[in-house]
C-alpha cells in the first residue's frame, strides 16, 4: 500500500540491501522510522504535518513492509547494520547530516544510530520505548508478562517461526488490538497484517538480534561511557509508573540533553495522537 501523493523510490541501504522509501516536502530533513507491525504508514498524519517546511523521509526498515529481507547471519538484523541503512537512506536523498525520529523497532535503530553517527544525526526523538539494556533489566517477575513476544522471539530459530507463522493474522493482530486505544482503519489494518504475515522470518530476526548481538553493542557502549550527543525527546506511555521504574532517569543515563514526557494515547501514538508527536518533534528542532 502506497500513500497518494508521495514519491516512492528504492534505495541501496548496508550489505547490497534495497530500502523501499516514501518521501514527501522540501527543506531540512527529517527520517522517520516505524515500529512493530507496521510500516512507513504509520507516519502518514504526521508526515503531513511536518512536510509543510521539511523533507520528510520514511523508509520501511529492512525486513519490514517492501524492503528487503534478507536471510539473517547474526549481523543482518543487528541496529548497528540498521543504523548504516539509515545514514544510507539520507545520503542517498542528498542529507549527510538529519534529524531522527523512531517508534517502537524505529526507536531501538534510531537510537544506535545516534550512538554509532552522531556527526550525522543531529536530533534525535524516541517513542515508547526503553533503550535495549533498560527493557531488558526492567523485565521480570509477573509484570514480564506484558513483553512476552519479546522472550518468544528471543529464541534460537525454528520455535517462533513456526508458531507465529501457523496463526500471522492472529499473532500480530493482537498487538494492534491490544496496544491502541482507537481502532486503526481497516485498510491500515490490513495493510500492516498483510506487510507482517510476509515478513514472519526478518520481524523475528530484529527481535532475536535485540536479545543477543544488540545486547553486545549496547553494552559495549554503555562500558565505554558513549551517549547520545545530540539533543533528545522521548515520548512513551506512562508504563514506567505500572511497572515500577523512573524512565526518564534511565533514559538520562543515555541521553543528557534530554526532553522527556508521557502521552495519554495508547502505544500507536503517531496514529492516535498525531499533533502531540508533530508539536513534540517541532519543539525538538529548535533545540
Amino acid at each position: 500500500m502506497n500513500l497518494n501523493g508521495y514519491d516512492y523510490q528504492r534505495v541501496q541501504g548496508a550489505d547490497d540491501v534495497s530500502i523501499n522509501v516514501a518521501s514527501l516536502g522540501s527543506g531540512p530533513p527529517v527520517v522517520l522510522l516505524h515500529g512493530f507491525p507496521q510500516t512507513h504508514l504509520m507516519w502518514r498524519h504526521v508526515a503531513a504535518d511536518l512536510a509543510a517546511d521539511h523533507t520528510v523521509i520514511m523508509p520501511d526498515l529492512r525486513g519490514y513492509g517492501d524492503s528487503d529481507k534478507p536471510a539473517d547471519t547474526g549481523l543482518t538484523y543487528s541496529k548497528r547494520t540498521m543504523a548504516a541503512d539509515v545514514v544510507a537512506v539520507a545520503k542517498a536523498f542528498g542529507h549527510d547530516r538529519f534529524a531522527l525520529v523512531g517508534h517502537d523497532r524505529g526507536a531501538h535503530v534510531a537510537f544506535r544510530a545516534g550512538l554509532d553517527h552522531p556527526d550525522a544525526v543531529t536530533h534525535l526523538a524516541a517513542l515508547d520505548v526503553l533503550p535495549t539494556l533498560d527493557t531488558w533489566d526492567v523485565m521480570r517477575g509477573t509484570t514480564a508478562v506484558v513483553g512476552f513476544h519479546l522472550y518468544l522471539m528471543a529464541q534460537p530459530p525454528g520455535l517462533a517461526e513456526e508458531l507465529i507463522g501457523a496463526r500471522p493474522d492472529e499473532f500480530f493482530g493482537h498487538f494492534l488490538d491490544i496496544w491502541s486505544q482507537s481502532p486503526f482503519p481497516a485498510d491500515i489494518r490490513e495493510a500492516y497484517l498483510k506487510a507482517s504475515r510476509d515478513a514472519v522470518t526478518s520481524i523475528i530476526a530484529d527481535y532475536r538480534a535485540t536479545a543477543t548481538i544488540d545486547v553486545e553493542h549496547d553494552t559495549a557502549s554503555r562500558d565505554a561511557g558513549v551517549h547520545l550527543r545530540m539533543p533528545v525527546t522521548v515520548l512513551q506511555q506512562d508504563w514506567g509508573a505500572a511497572l515500577g521504574f523512573d524512565a526518564e532517569a534511565l533514559w538520562r543515563k543515555w541521553a543528557p540533553d534530554l526532553d522527556h514526557g508521557t502521552v495519554s494515547c495508547g502505544h500507536f501514538m503517531a496514529e492516535e495522537a498525531p499533533d502531540v508527536v508533530a508539536g513534540a518533534i517541532r519543539a525538538l528542532l529548535t533545540r
